[in-house]
């Protein structure tokens, strides 16, 4: 029995870590992710759609349209994400659809590629952090900070906005929504921790059948330009692979981004074509 391609990896990983969380439900040849409890969520609902794998090549604008009435009436964003080499043509009938598309390229790293991480600062270290570590409401508030400043350059957000959205996110429940899920190790997250326990740079995993994706590195904008993004990446990548997943992927927005990911070991593995304006991978 021939091994998966990487793309059929990919593709299966798509379609079957949302299911840990939602039920999809069908619309011809594209399934809708609908969350039916509560928890914290692989992506931002899920509430986005995807083709499955045989019917990739006959989505039409007619069940594009099925799908956003679904999403309307369910009051959660019109959200779409996809495998621009599975399905080609999708991505005209959502331009169509008036949606505007944004691309991700992916990259993949070799499961026997070393790893060589930078050197971190005196005094930070890395840590995989559980349910009830201390440090995991900011680390939870970390991102939001980070990706709301976009770019890799130095900014002034730091510790005082990290800890107030802390807080928020302690009191809106965010945090318990979050605890169940890694210690049932369906979300790994690590953490750059300054010697008083500040993050002050996180990322994190969601694996399922030996494949996973790399999402949310995030550096607090006070702290970039010292190598903590890879430093996380790399550890995440090196604990996937020491558990058993054999895949590690990744998607990223910019050039400089892609970069870093290079020296690390990461190499192109395609594009994943998305919405806009939809929710982030939480």
């Amino acid at each position: 029995m021939t091994e998966p391609s990487l793309r059929a990896r990919i593709e299966h990983y798509y379609a079957t870590v949302p299911l840990v969380f939602a039920e999809a439900e069908a619309y011809g040849p594209l399934r809708l992710f609908v969350r039916r409890a509560a928890g914290a969520p692989y992506y931002g609902g899920p509430s986005h759609a995807q083709p499955t794998p045989a019917g990739a090549a006959a989505v039409t604008g007619a069940d594009i349209a099925l799908v956003r009435a679904r999403q309307r009436e369910l009051g959660v964003p019109e959200a779409f994400e996809w495998l621009d080499e599975v399905a080609p043509a999708m991505r005209g009938l959502v331009e169509a659809a008036g949606l505007p598309v944004l691309e991700r390229p992916l990259m993949v790293i070799d499961p026997h590629h070393p790893l060589l991480p930078p050197p971190l600062p005196d005094g930070v270290t890395l840590r995989v952090l559980d349910a009830d570590d201390p440090a995991l409401p900011a680390a939870l508030a970390l991102p939001r900070l980070a990706f709301a400043d976009v770019g890799t350059a130095v900014g002034s957000t730091g510790r005082a906005e990290l800890a107030v959205v802390a807080e928020k996110l302690t009191g809106d429940g965010t945090l318990a929504t979050v605890r169940p899920t890694l210690r049932a190790g369906r979300k790994v997250l690590v953490a750059a921790l300054a010697p008083d326990g500040t993050p002050l740079a996180v990322g994190h995993y969601h694996p399922s059948d030996g494949i996973t994706e790399i999402g949310g590195i995030g550096t607090l904008p006070t702290a970039r330009r010292q190598g903590l993004g890879a430093a996380v990446m790399a550890a995440l990548a090196a604990h996937a692979h020491d558990h058993g997943v054999h895949t590690v992927f990744l998607a990223y927005a910019e050039d400089a981004v892609a970069r870093i990911y290079a020296r690390l070991g990461f190499r192109p593995a395609g594009t994943t074509l998305l919405i806009a304006n939809q929710p982030a991978r939480s």
